[in-house]
């Protein structure tokens, strides 16, 4: 051998498995398999005869080993068997048979872990055939309150960190634009260009000018008018402060008010008047519930979540501010417990709530908040940081007792009962 690398004869296979997970604890072994098959007929037979009726993850590989789909699922091989029912199956299932390779799969402790698992790997990944979690394919933007001298609401996907407030990341663009527009209307802030001069009332000028207003809104009554200075500061910033206000959460009178409104022309007949503010209601209540959600998981959504799976294998789920930080088996020895204390602890001391959440973060959050909507059942039984502590405090107060008890009759002098 002269030292240099030698050829192969078969190039090595790309696909080395799914890797480590930070929604698996690190000592808990990985139960998987890999099928190949150059057609679906032999597939298939790989799969009834090996895939369990288990939660999961599998992955879709290409005649190069390449990842091309990743799913999940509450049992892996009814799962896995649909990609072969022709009749039933949707045309993206057969797509991706038809380039499909191998199957290699990995089993989960529940449904909930293999939700998590999934995302996960989808975004190390970006298998081409999957949409939902690919880095770079949801665009999310945000909605800001911000450009002085006469802030106002607009949508960015790129806030600059000057904003007076930003709100976010949000999707479904139209929506939010729609949102803001009306926003605006309600809390007669300006939405005209900055190359639009501005003065208020009470700014004093040398040589005063002659202004016309420079759109409509101001005549029908939906802009203070910084425009012709028909406004002063203080009652364009209680505008400005007010519209911060709803998008914080802190003031939510405007949903009431519009309901009201809508209502009271309805009754009197008014349907055309009550259809108009129907749509604005609709248009603000969806931003409002956006924003609850994204508020939630950042101030209040932090917890443990005990889950058994199918095979009776309990894990505690640590969820911080919306997030899945860590999962642990259930604890079970006074060894076991005092380390899982010590990583809750850990976990929720974690930093300040973000002002803002980031692209792959509000993933995880929307995973989370989604699974206890669908099973609004589970939430019984979350547990709080001190509830968890205080199982595991329990079990380390019992242990240090009967250790206690052990030296004392050790200690005893012989003879004494």
């Amino acid at each position: 051998m002269d030292g240099k690398t030698q050829p192969r004869l078969f190039p090595a296979d790309p696909f080395a498995g799914f890797g480590p997970s930070r929604f698996r604890p690190a000592d808990e072994p990985v139960v998987g398999r890999r099928i190949r098959g150059r057609r679906p007929a032999r597939l298939k037979r790989g799969v009834r005869e090996h895939a369990p009726r288990a939660p999961g993850v599998y992955g879709m590989l290409d005649a190069k080993g390449r990842v091309i789909y990743v799913g999940k699922a509450k049992s892996l091989r009814c799962r896995l068997l649909s990609y072969f029912r022709e009749n039933s199956r949707d045309p993206k299932a057969g797509r991706i048979i038809e380039h499909t390779r191998a199957l290699v799969w990995e089993q989960t402790a529940d449904e909930f872990s293999a939700l998590l698992r999934e995302l996960e790997l989808i975004q190390e990944i970006g298998p081409r055939f999957n949409v939902l979690g690919r880095p770079g394919l949801q665009r999310y933007h945000y909605i800001c309150v911000g450009k002085t001298p006469a802030p106002y609401l607009y949508v960015t996907k790129s806030p600059t960190g000057k904003e007076r407030g930003c709100y976010g990341p949000l999707t479904a663009r139209p929506r939010s634009e729609d949102a803001v527009r009306r926003l605006n209307d309600w809390f007669k802030l300006r939405d005209c260009p900055q190359t639009v001069p501005l003065a208020f009332a009470d700014q004093t000028e040398l040589f005063p000018q002659e202004r016309g207003a420079k759109c409509l809104r101001y005549e029908i009554g939906t802009c203070f008018g910084p425009c012709v200075g028909a406004c002063t500061r203080a009652e364009y910033g209680a505008g400005v402060r007010a519209a911060k206000a709803f998008l914080d959460g802190r003031d939510r009178t405007l949903l009431a008010t519009l309901r009201e409104r809508m209502e009271a022309a309805a009754g009197r007949y008014e349907f055309e008047k009550a259809t108009a503010l129907r749509d604005r209601l609709t248009a603000v209540e969806w931003l409002d519930s956006w924003l609850g959600l994204l508020r939630q998981a950042r101030h209040q959504h932090s917890f443990v979540y005990p889950l058994a799976g199918p095979d009776g294998t309990d894990r505690w789920y640590l969820i911080h501010r919306g997030q899945v930080r860590a999962a642990v088996p259930a604890p079970r020895t006074p060894a076991a417990r005092t380390r899982t204390a010590a990583l809750i602890e850990a976990t929720f001391a974690g930093p300040a709530a973000p002002t803002v959440l980031t692209g792959g973060a509000v993933d995880s959050v929307l995973l989370v908040g989604a699974w206890f909507r669908r099973h609004p059942g589970e939430k019984a039984k979350l547990l709080t940081k001190a509830a968890a502590l205080a199982r595991c405090g329990r079990d380390t107060e019992e242990r240090l007792t009967t250790e206690s008890q052990r030296t004392q009759r050790k200690t005893k002098p012989e003879g004494e009962n």
